[in-house]
């Protein structure tokens, strides 16, 4: 319903004006203050609180109130699609992530490598983060003894740290998959079911090579298991361009992310590994799109692993990248996040996310500090993420005038 009203009225008010807008997305960023302070409340953001004292402030709701989501419908409400209605699989995503050319009929899975002790119960559903170069190893691994089940090729490739991408490729797959992974320590691994009528040869196959995978595993320390979900194939969506009139592009490190932003149609950029590579990408770039896309994923890390101080020390990182933004001078910036990760609860929430969108005809709200309580008092109140593209055109001058 949202997305609908946007692509039916927005695409016919966009002007020719040349811009420059900025997204800038700290995965996670949202916290809870049971404790006392929030993550971002404590962390020490002088470029964040500068820009938040001449912007506007609010909140975003993802997807609906009160449901916690993936970073994958998170993403896609912030871009401006309907997640409720696009429903894509983080296997795609990761694979697209990781340049894989899919093709129609294949079948993604984004898959972790776990420990699971002696009983078969999951210890570490990330088995201890390892590194990309072992999760890569693990991979090679695999692919030695799995390269084909039941007439279906079979792929793993590495992704980041304990990340994989499992392909599917053959003929009458299904992508309607239930997970393996329970997303809880101290159960086992659940076996995949048919979501849908004429999945259960997929189901067959995915089970088989799960149990295969344990056996080839069996002698590794840590990352004995593997753990899969977002089963799914390549969806037919309408290209960011296409509806909001902007050259754009991605400036991200982990696949998902970038992923997701080949799937709309961005231009992707090389890999970042530090954020004065994330800047240097984007004034490298700055003459050439209308809209940047930035990721900053540590956040989200660290508030899953339930680590409040590292969580803090990823934000004080992502305010320098603020403020370098910020002295580019683009005509809107907007800092949010997809989502809230509050390292009390150690995963993704529910929680409204705080948001900070500047520009020269913003409202300015006056507040020295951006944080989730100011947020929450700002003049942009708290709505739907899905509604943010259109507040972003408006504010960077881009929409004309609806009706007489």
């Amino acid at each position: 319903m949202y997305e609908q009203r946007i692509f039916d009225i927005v695409p016919s008010l966009i002007n020719e004006k040349k811009v420059k807008i900025v997204l800038f997305v700290i995965d996670g960023l949202g916290g809870i203050n049971r404790s006392g302070k929030t993550e971002l409340e404590m962390a020490n953001t002088p470029n964040m609180n500068r820009i938040a004292k001449i912007s506007s402030l609010g909140m975003i709701i993802p997807v609906l109130p009160g449901i916690t989501p993936g970073s994958g419908p998170a993403h896609l409400s912030l871009f401006g699609y309907d997640p409720l209605k696009w429903d894509i699989g983080r296997g795609v995503l990761s694979a697209l992530g990781v340049d894989l050319e899919l093709k129609k009929g294949d079948v993604a899975a984004r898959g972790n490598f776990a420990t699971i002790d002696r009983n078969g119960l999951i210890v570490d559903r990330r088995a201890g983060r390892i590194p990309d170069e072992e999760c890569a190893r693990l991979c090679e691994k695999l692919n030695s003894s799995l390269k084909e089940i039941s007439k279906i090729k079979v792929g793993f490739y590495p992704e980041k740290e304990h990340r994989f991408v499992l392909l599917l490729r053959g003929k009458n797959l299904s992508p309607f998959l239930s997970d393996t992974d329970p997303q809880k320590t101290g159960v086992p691994p659940l076996k995949t079911k048919a979501l849908r009528k004429g999945a259960e040869t997929t189901v067959r196959i995915v089970n088989t090579i799960v149990e295969k995978a344990l056996k080839v595993l069996s002698d590794e320390p840590k990352a004995n298991s593997i753990l899969l979900r977002g089963f799914s194939s390549v969806p037919d969506i309408p290209s960011f361009s296409s509806i909001f009139k902007l050259k754009a592009c991605a400036i991200a490190e982990y696949p998902m992310y970038r992923g997701l932003a080949r799937l709309l149609g961005m231009e992707v950029m090389k890999k970042p590994s530090s954020p004065e590579d994330i800047i240097s990408l984007l004034k490298e770039n700055y003459e050439n799109y209308d809209f940047f896309y930035i990721h900053f994923k540590k956040a989200d890390s660290y508030g899953e692993d339930g680590n409040f101080e590292e969580k803090v020390k990823a934000i004080e990182k992502a305010d320098y990248i603020a403020g370098e933004i910020f002295n580019l001078a683009p005509d809107v910036l907007v800092i949010t996040g997809d989502h809230s990760t509050p390292s009390e609860l150690k995963s993704h929430s529910w929680h409204p996310v705080p948001l900070l969108l500047y520009s020269e005809s913003a409202r300015m709200d006056g507040f020295e500090k951006f944080s989730e309580m100011n947020a929450r008092c700002g003049s942009l109140g708290i709505f739907p993420s899905v509604y943010l593209m259109p507040l972003i055109l408006a504010h960077a001058g881009k929409l004309q005038k609806f009706g007489a």
